[in-house]
């Protein structure tokens, strides 16, 4: 293995804080690296002007103005101009690689990868030239973790293996020249050489005569000297259903608890789901004089066993000062004896440290079997992801109990109180305020509680508090906030909200969950109501106090029209109007003082995962206040009328650079534009159309005009002549968020809809809510059904990604992929995409 010579550096710099972390466990993990980082252009200047010994950097690639600023703080430095760099992406099909040459990794890769590509890096800046290490020029188009091997292209002899592979082959004679043709059948019986090609199954034959059944990757690659190669990546398939059940674990882990009791139900859950006879966590703070606490116990084994008390495991210390021991019967180095794996019988086992956000031990896990499995890799990878899980939980047990001392925790409950709630909206709102975020505050207040205390008891009141506090957190996620104001009043925050509906669904998830009778502890059931009341930044205040006093009249509205319900903040009339006034001057000179803006999202084949089109998507950047969400600036424009000249401008501005793209890069990429209820009701829609079509010289058949379900005949006297004329130009016509409207199949049979958008309130609930995937499916067959084309809005998680290919979706949009992009970014992604695919081509015909 290569080394990095003495008093050498490496640089890390990357605005994100998981990113750092993930670099800092890998090149921790190897050693023999001197890490400095930096997370802003401010601090890399303070660092660079000490003069370290830098020989390589680490770069988050993501594209962003911080990094970009860095590069350049970075290069303005003499003794740093020419240093190497390897640069983070994004994963996904559609990351965008640096433009100059310079390595790059994405970021899946990091734990598997980073090490050895900062050694090569190093390497090339202390070394003479040398011919081009083959291994560093196509590693990371493989997913991180696989096993591969690079064969000679005339005989398919296999000249290189990656360390995946000889763990695969442990046992077997070296893979070295072996042909690949002995090593690899295809299912299909298809002959080497193969062309390039993804997921293809296959069985790899060991020399000892087993086989693992599998997939393969295949690339075709020329080295520096013109050499032709072939690199196979081999993804063992065996380990399936283990994977399956722990993805199915971590799923629902979040969803416990973080106090005694939901670790211990945590920590079963996470016994039974990877079949465990044993996982074992402790708490070990540093400030805590006890030594380390037994927080949970969970033992599937035959008998009783004694656990031996902490100070006489040796392991367990061992783990407590920041050692990870791994030992899966895969032939890794024996560890120390320890009573207590004697005692268990424990044939694999892990023991991880818990760290917290200081990369200090908090805690240990032990997880282990009596018998050896063949998912050792898995079996690890999800542990380890657990791990994380009960890291933050007890984390978070520290900060409450820290919270408690200082007077930021309410002591019945644990939820954050009013002094700490303050400090966290301030917070919110003041991120708010420079990205154009929209989130709601939430006031929840119990009916009749008085009574309840009156009757019952202070005692059963306090029961009472507790449960509501249970049932709150479990009805958000763990992005927002759930907060203890007063008495028996409750704020919560919601964040990242993209629709007002979204926050209406959860406060009528929180009415229903409190409807189910609370269990007291003499096991008597009590009924409790509550009336919650919503107000909305920035529509109803940009204010944090006054947000909560809009949120409390809301609240006594809903008490009002007989309790057990929710409503929304209605603003006075005049305070309405001058707050809309003053905006709707502004908005009406936007498009003139250039503060409109529009980025493009991309719309991915779900086959290939390659770009096929891409949604326009109008953004307003104030001057004063920044980016306003679209949410909240797109009814003001449509109810004044300003929409149709933003419409237009939109329109005119989206065909022209799809054009000027299709010209670039000569890809016929179709381009989405959203149409509202009032500009549908223009009689002169597609004159205006063919216009922009006309200046612009864009084929009508690669524009597609997206109408919202809502929209109805009746709303738009003429929407069917409208779309039919607009069809008959060679528009195509698309029907976005179905399932949120009432459209009735008539409806959908009688507009000359090419594509049907299926709404992200019903995506983003794939995997959670089975009713929701029913709807996913139904709509995918009848849009099938009525040769409508298909397209999935909001898919963000690879399950999403999964469920969507499995069940016939044609085409997929959302930030799996990618989010939406100013032009100048997007174009960036053309050229990769360029790029890459006319590589791919001088291979072929090479």
């Amino acid at each position: 293995m290569m080394s990095i010579p003495d008093a050498s550096g490496v640089l890390i710099f990357t605005p994100q804080r998981d990113t750092r972390r993930a670099v800092f466990d890998a090149l921790d993990t190897e050693g023999g690296f001197v890490l400095l980082s930096a997370r802003d252009a401010f601090q890399l200047e303070a660092l660079l002007a000490d003069a370290p010994p830098l020989r390589v950097a680490v770069v988050g690639g993501d594209g962003s103005d911080d990094v970009r600023v860095g590069m350049r703080v970075l290069r303005s430095f003499a003794a740093y101009r020419d240093i190497p760099v390897v640069y983070l992406v994004p994963d996904g099909p559609l990351a965008v690689a640096p433009d100059d040459g310079s390595a790059w990794l994405r970021e899946s890769a990091i734990a598997a990868e980073l090490a050895q590509r900062v050694r090569m890096a190093v390497a090339v800046d202390t070394t003479p030239p040398a011919a081009p290490d083959l291994k560093a020029d196509f590693r990371f188009a493989f997913d991180a973790g696989a096993g591969w091997v690079v064969a000679a292209a005339a005989d398919g002899c296999i000249v290189d293996a990656g360390a995946g592979m000889l763990r695969l082959c442990a046992d077997d004679a070296p893979v070295h020249g072996r042909l690949l043709r002995d090593v690899f059948s295809l299912a299909d019986g298809s002959a080497w050489p193969l062309p390039d090609g993804d997921s293809l199954a296959c069985v790899l034959h060991r020399a000892d005569g087993g086989d693992i059944p599998g997939e393969i990757d295949v690339r075709h690659l020329l080295d520096g000297q013109g050499g032709h190669r072939i690199a196979v990546a081999f993804r063992d398939m065996r380990s399936g259903d283990s994977a399956a059940r722990a993805l199915s674990l971590l799923s629902v882990l979040d969803a416990c608890p973080s106090d005694d009791e939901g670790l211990g139900e945590a920590a079963a859950m996470l016994a039974d789901a990877l079949d465990l006879d044993v996982v074992g966590i402790w708490s070990a703070l540093p400030e805590s004089e006890e030594g380390p606490e037994v927080i949970a116990r969970i033992w599937n084994g035959p008998g009783q066993v004694e656990w031996a008390e902490a100070p006489n495991l040796p392991l367990l210390k061992l783990c407590l000062s920041g050692e990870a021991l791994v030992r899966l019967g895969d032939g890794r180095a024996e560890v120390p004896a320890d009573p207590l794996i004697e005692a268990l019988g424990l044939t694999a086992f892990v023991f991880l440290p818990l760290l917290d956000e200081r990369r200090s031990p908090i805690g240990a896990m032990l997880a282990g079997r009596r018998r050896a499995g063949n998912d050792g890799r898995v079996f690890e990878l999800a542990l380890r992801a657990a791990s994380a899980r009960f890291s933050a939980a007890l984390e978070l047990r520290r900060a409450r109990d820290q919270g408690r001392e200082r007077g930021l925790v309410d002591t019945l409950t644990g939820l954050p109180n009013r002094l700490l709630f303050h400090d966290r909206l301030d917070t919110t709102i003041r991120e708010a305020s420079r990205t154009g975020e929209l989130f709601a505050v939430l006031l929840v207040d119990l009916d009749r509680f008085k009574g309840i205390n009156e009757t019952l008891g202070h005692a059963v009141g306090d029961q009472v508090l507790s449960a509501v506090a249970r049932r709150l957190r479990a009805s958000v996620r763990g992005s927002d906030t759930v907060a203890r104001y007063a008495g028996d009043e409750f704020t919560l925050v919601l964040r990242h909200i993209i629709k007002r509906e979204d926050v209406l669904r959860i406060a009528e998830k929180i009415v229903q969950a409190m409807e189910v009778p609370l269990h007291l502890d003499d096991g008597s059931e009590l009924q409790a109501t509550v009336s919650v009341g919503i107000a909305f930044f920035p529509d109803d205040a940009v204010e944090g106090e006054l947000l909560l006093r809009h949120a409390d009249e809301a609240m006594y509205g809903a008490k009002s029209l007989g309790r057990n319900n929710y409503q929304v903040y209605a603003a006075s009339v005049d305070a309405a109007q001058q707050q809309q006034g003053e905006l709707k001057a502004r908005l009406r000179h936007a498009e003139r003082n250039n503060e409109l803006r529009v980025f493009y999202q991309p719309q991915v084949d779900a086959g290939s995962e390659d770009i096929v089109g891409m949604e326009a998507l109008v953004r307003w950047e104030h001057p004063d206040l920044g980016m306003i969400s679209p949410g909240f600036f797109i009814p003001l424009a449509e109810a004044s009328g300003l929409i149709v000249p933003i419409g237009e401008w939109v329109l005119r501005t989206a065909c022209a650079q799809a054009k000027a793209w299709q010209d670039r890069y000569g890809m016929g990429l179709r381009l989405g534009v959203n149409l509202s209820a009032v500009q549908l009701m223009q009689s002169n829609l597609a004159g205006v159309v063919k216009r922009a079509l006309d200046d612009t010289g864009l084929d009508p058949s690669l524009l597609e005009l997206e109408v919202t379900e809502s929209i109805s005949v009746k709303t738009v006297p003429h929407l069917v002549e409208t779309l039919d004329a607009l069809h008959a130009m060679g528009c195509r016509i698309a029907i976005d968020d179905f399932g949120t409207g009432a459209a009735s199949l008539d409806y959908l049979r009688r507009l000359p809809a090419d594509r049907i958008k299926i709404d992200q309130s019903f995506v983003r609930n794939i995997g959670v809510d089975p009713d929701d995937e029913a709807i996913v499916r139904a709509t995918i067959d009848m849009a099938h059904r009525l040769k409508r084309g298909v397209v999935a809005e909001g898919v963000e998680v690879e399950q999403h990604l999964q469920f969507l290919k499995a069940n016939g979706c044609d085409e997929l949009q959302g930030y799996l992929f990618c989010r939406p992009l100013p032009t100048p970014t997007f174009d960036k992604l053309l050229a990769e995409r360029e790029r890459i695919v006319a590589e791919g081509m001088a291979l072929t015909v090479a």
